[in-house]
């Protein structure tokens, strides 16, 4: 397996934040050693505000009991961006990518993830763009993704949140990437009145995505298990929660 032209896309369901974090930061050693290829983490978190290096505190407007009624986790983080909302029917995706290797700055970089997305929102039949916005993807002038990375060692870590069929109103609750005006869509909210639309899930969702990643940035992608993470790991990944 040539690690050059090679990324690894894993699937893992509903996975708690810091959980996924504590991942990211071990894959990310072991790309950054050149161990194993790129590897795109793909997932859904339970209900979580993060806040990036620029979000504050007041960007989130429910007061804490509130929030605990909501059951919604807040963490601050090391990602670019702002404020923003994970949760389920959300499809994150954590590229643990090598831009060295290959041959990308961080603006492309970003650049491309999102056209990632937009590549993958046109297999549905959804026009979305990023020109002219700022950082994510827009269908008009609604978000329908986020985008936030970090990179060290060349090696990038965070990534996209794809609101495939969220339950949107969390989204009151915050300032959503320091917009507050800014309008927030998913693909099931496009999608409906469409000819032969149907409810998406992130799993039908997921391996297109996967696939315009793998188009868009050159890469083979190569679908495993999470057990071949855990053997690269040498552990469980149960033990990172």
């Amino acid at each position: 397996m040539s690690a050059t032209n090679t990324c690894l896309v894993v699937s893992f369901g509903v996975m708690d934040y810091l959980a996924a974090y504590r991942l990211q930061r071990r894959v990310h050693a072991l790309v950054a050693a050149l161990e194993i290829p790129d590897v795109l983490l793909l997932l859904e978190h339970p209900h979580v505000y993060t806040h990036g290096r620029r979000g504050q505190q007041s960007h989130i407007l429910a007061p804490d009991d509130a929030l605990a009624r909501l059951g919604v986790e807040t963490h601050f983080t090391d990602r670019g961006g702002e404020t923003t909302y994970h949760g389920p029917g959300q499809l994150v995706g954590y590229p643990i990518v090598n831009l060295r290797r290959i041959g990308m700055g961080v603006r492309q970089y970003v650049h491309t993830l999102e056209q990632t997305l937009v590549g993958a929102l046109a297999e549905y039949g959804i026009a979305a763009h990023s020109d002219g916005k700022p950082t994510g993807v827009w269908v008009d002038d609604r978000k329908i993704a986020a985008i936030g990375v970090r990179v060290s060692r060349s090696v990038t870590m965070h990534g996209f949140a794809l609101n495939v069929s969220p339950d949107l109103s969390f989204f009151d609750h915050i300032v959503p990437c320091g917009m507050p005006d800014a309008c927030v869509t998913s693909m099931a909210r496009e999608l409906v009145g469409q000819e032969g639309s149907h409810s998406i899930t992130v799993p039908e969702a997921l391996p297109v995505v996967a696939g315009a990643f793998g188009s868009e940035f050159g890469l083979r992608v190569e679908c495993v298990d999470r057990s071949t993470i855990e053997r690269a790991l040498g552990c469980g990944v149960s033990s990172l929660f």
